[in-house]
């Protein structure tokens, strides 16, 4: 017997296809930490994207960059990053909100 799920949003999928964004939540005023990326030793890999929770890292070409807007500090880019090009600093250090 199969079990088919209808999905409710039209951005909701078993797995992403890296088209639509998953979770289109902002993330409001409640991260605690943001990732900060080194470029320079960005070599592109593309893990950070891969398990970003909230398909927030944009891709930039030659760089992921992440959305602020959607991104909620858990961390998983950061330890994901086999480089350690993401490092998450404090929100508490940011003036921008």
């Amino acid at each position: 017997m199969v079990i088919k799920h209808k999905f409710i949003l039209k951005t909701e999928n078993a797995w992403s296809d890296a088209n639509e964004g998953l979770l289109c939540m902002d993330t409001g005023s409640w991260r605690t930490a943001r990732p900060v990326l080194d470029k320079e030793k960005c070599n592109y890999c593309g893990l950070c994207a891969l398990y970003c929770p909230p398909q927030c890292m944009k891709d930039m070409g030659d760089y992921y960059e992440v959305d602020l807007a959607y991104c909620k500090g858990c961390g998983v880019c950061a330890k994901e990053c086999p480089r350690d090009v993401i490092s998450m600093v404090p929100e508490g250090e940011f003036t921008d909100g």
